[in-house]
């Protein structure tokens, strides 16, 4: 392995975790700003549960597909 790659290597590491670093914390910032979470009829949280329902299932099928 050379020197080159080596560095490119730590270079992508730190960048990532970097990167990650930032988007948590823009994220945890808005959720935070957002103040109480609004109230939500019986119909809406069924229909949001099966819409992350649905969404599960494409991210599963996908990660199915391209393996």
């Amino acid at each position: 392995m050379s020197l080159n790659q080596i560095i490119n290597m730590l270079t992508r590491m730190v960048t990532r975790r970097a990167l990650n670093w930032g988007i948590n914390k823009s994220i945890d910032r808005v959720a935070k700003s957002g103040g109480k979470p609004a109230k939500v009829s019986a119909k809406q949280a069924r229909d949001m549960r099966t819409a992350v329902k649905r969404a599960r299932q494409a991210a599963r099928l996908t990660r199915r597909i391209g393996r």
